[in-house]
């Protein structure tokens, strides 16, 4: 009985915690000609287009995207788009249903999950969209 405890046990999935951060190169080949959408607590939240050359194109739901670049430090994965200096810096982990993201500038811990992907581009708003 014991034996069947153990294995039923060890067939578990391993929660995020345990799960190995992507490295910089990891996710590179994991997004690169990509368009990610994220949801957070399966709220749509954004999408990435994530580009050859660490360029992005990220806009959050409903508004207009802003273009950046992104670049490892201490492990982490960090942007920084045109339109902002701060980097923002996230871990990413990968599991059976795509990315998680866990945001580090944040003391909340922001986590983001990856809900869809496309080969096509990010479809970007404008300012003047159905005026």
């Amino acid at each position: 009985m014991h034996k069947i405890f153990a294995l039923l046990l060890a067939a578990l999935p391993l929660p995020l915690a345990a799960a190995e951060p992507m490295t910089a190169a990891d996710f590179e080949a994991y997004a690169t000609g990509k368009t990610l959408s994220y949801a957070v607590g399966g709220e749509i939240y954004g999408a990435e287009q994530y580009m050859p050359g660490r360029r992005v194109l990220w806009a959050f739901k409903g508004e207009e995207c802003r273009a950046g670049l992104w670049y490892e430090e201490a492990g982490q994965i960090c942007f920084v788009y045109e339109d902002e200096g701060q980097p923002q810096c996230w871990t990413f982990f990968r599991d059976d249903t795509g990315l998680r993201a866990r945001f580090q500038n944040d003391p909340e811990g922001t986590e983001l999950s990856e809900v869809a992907q496309t080969p096509n581009p990010l479809i970007c708003a404008g300012p003047d969209v159905g005026v």
